[in-house]
């Protein structure tokens, strides 16, 4: 994505070296990352164990939560009913003992307010770290509070606080505050009640720390986590030997079916016990052995329909020498017969030359099957080849009204290959094009590159459907067994091609399109016994919506990698 043009030059530079750290971030951390994902998406027992994990955890740690949080609250909350009902007692007892004080200014009430303090913390003062019991008289700047402890408790006695029991309705206030008192944090439960006095009214705080009930609470919560971390653990550990016992009959299942498509048809699954993975087992057992049995039935009758073809290919030649040498002869003394016999000696010579064809193409399909078909390669010049083509069918096509258009390079392309079985392959197609044009232009091109040399061959008649482009190379196959042939062929003709390209170690593939043409395209490698990657021409042709390259590289279309 470029940076937007309203940004001035300087942003949109800083955007682009940005960006370009970004992506060298994505793809070192996609580097990284490339064996786990490689992992997950192999392994189904780690997609189980991961995943229940991860469901395990945040079960637990929900569970969890609510446990530690419920006992915290239960802890505080007796607590809380503790404190307020000793509260109680204390406001009862102060008020008891500030009856006799009349006035604010009265000498007793200091001496009251220290021996109330002291009786209702216990008689000693309190260390900090326990109980507080603070009295005061807002009203009355000038008396000085009165503490159990020698601590300052202005950090948990608050100025709210204080409003809230000086202003309130005789009703008990009360906060949680945390204070520090030599370097350790302690959390206090505050509460503050007015004392009814002849002269008005006593603040009196009782502040309890909650120690005991954060080390209880604490405690809970780390009893919580560390059973919810075995039950995690244990979680994992059942399902990665559940998963197991699951998963190695199902890959022991998946290495034998792959050496079974290797063709060591012998393999089998162990079977162990009688539950479902055992009848697995033996069901695949059985599938195999069934499997065994039709392949080798089905290998012993496509020998002995190649053999069958071979002989009668073999054996048909004699008889069909001794009535060529007839025909020949009758045909060449047509012009003395009476013309109906003449149309005869005619018909004849050409229904041999199709059946001398056709036996040809039978010879050689028993050649590929059996696998006696040898290569023999040379460097060999494919333009000269192409136009050789085209020539021997300019006839046929003058003859159906179509043209031959050829694409060549102005220099040689030179490619081993075994210029015999290139020539049979491009005159199938060309004449294939030809016959099917509909009477429209047939282009032939040729492409070369480093590694690959590509021809095709266009026409522009009716096409292929959907799917066809698959049955073309199938022996006997036609699209439409009612149109009348022009060239006399064999039906053999597309199936013996694709056996020579692969022979090659190349591609013959097909591309149609009902009512927009059909294209071939023949892929040899430069050089053989090279693997192919990929091909210097389109198989889909640019007119059909592939896009364009640029000017400047129209001569050189990319590279098309095959699917």
């Amino acid at each position: 994505m470029r940076a937007p043009n309203w940004l001035p030059m300087p942003a949109r530079r800083t955007l682009r070296v940005v960006r370009g750290y970004w992506r060298v971030v994505v793809r070192r951390l996609r580097r990284a990352t490339a064996p786990a994902r490689r992992a997950w998406r192999r392994s189904l027992q780690l997609r189980v164990v991961a995943i229940t994990l991860v469901a395990s955890s945040l079960l637990v740690c929900a569970f969890g939560w609510f446990v530690a949080y419920s006992s915290s609250k239960i802890l505080l909350s007796r607590a809380e009913d503790e404190v307020q009902a000793q509260m109680t007692g204390k406001v009862a007892y102060a008020s008891k003992q500030f009856s006799i004080v009349v006035q604010a200014f009265d000498p007793k009430l200091p001496p009251t307010m220290l021996g109330t303090v002291g009786e209702l913390s216990g008689g000693d003062p309190t260390e900090s770290g326990g109980p507080i019991l603070t009295m005061r008289v807002e009203k009355y700047p000038d008396i000085k509070p009165v503490t159990s402890a020698n601590v300052d408790t202005s950090q948990l006695i608050t100025p709210e606080m204080i409003r809230a029991v000086s202003t309130g309705d005789g009703r008990i206030a009360q906060q949680i505050r945390t204070s520090e008192f030599n370097g350790v944090s302690t959390k206090y439960l505050v509460y503050g009640s007015p004392v009814p006095t002849p002269f008005g009214h006593v603040e009196l705080y009782y502040l309890v720390p909650l120690t005991t009930e954060d080390e209880a609470a604490d405690e809970i919560r780390t009893t919580v986590l560390v059973t919810g971390l075995a039950l995690v653990i244990l979680l994992g550990l059942v399902a990665g030997l559940v998963t197991r016992l699951v998963v190695n009959p199902v890959r022991d299942a998946a290495r034998t079916a792959q050496r079974l498509s290797a063709g060591l048809l012998d393999q089998r699954m162990k079977v162990d016990g009688e539950d479902e993975l055992a009848m697995l087992a033996a069901s695949f057992n059985q599938m195999a052995a069934n499997l065994q049995r039709q392949i080798v039935r089905l290998e012993e009758m496509s020998r002995l329909q190649r053999r069958f073809t071979s002989d009668v290919s073999h054996e048909l030649r004699t008889p069909l020498t001794t009535v060529r040498m007839a025909a020949d002869l009758l045909f060449a003394e047509r012009e003395e017969f009476d013309p109906a016999v003449a149309r005869s000696a005619e018909l004849l010579q050409a229904e041999l030359d199709r059946f001398e064809g056709l036996l040809t193409d039978l010879l050689e399909i028993s050649r590929f099957d059996a696998g006696f078909a040898a290569l023999d390669a040379e460097h060999t010049d494919l333009v000269p080849i192409v136009e050789r083509v085209a020539e021997r069918l300019a006839g046929l096509a003058e003859r159906v009204g179509v043209t031959i258009d050829l694409r060549l390079p102005d220099v040689p392309v030179i490619a081993e290959v075994d210029p015999r079985r290139v020539e049979r392959v491009l005159r199938n197609l060309v004449g294939n094009a030809v016959e099917h044009g509909e009477g429209k232009p047939v282009e032939v091109t040729l492409a070369c590159d480093d590694a690959a040399v590509a021809v095709t061959v266009r026409d522009h008649g009716v096409g292929l459907k959907p799917g066809e482009e698959r049955l073309v190379f199938n022996r006997f196959w036609r699209a439409d067994p009612s149109r009348a042939r022009q060239t006399g062929g064999t039906g053999l003709g597309l199936s013996i091609s694709v056996e020579d390209a692969r022979l090659h170690g190349g591609w013959l593939e097909a591309w149609g399109a009902p009512g927009g043409g059909a294209q071939f395209r023949l892929t040899l490698p430069v050089r053989s016994g090279d693997r192919l990657v990929a091909a210097p021409l389109p198989l889909i042709p640019r007119d059909r919506g592939v896009p364009r390259v640029p000017p400047a590289v129209e001569a050189a279309p990319p590279a098309e990698v095959a699917g």
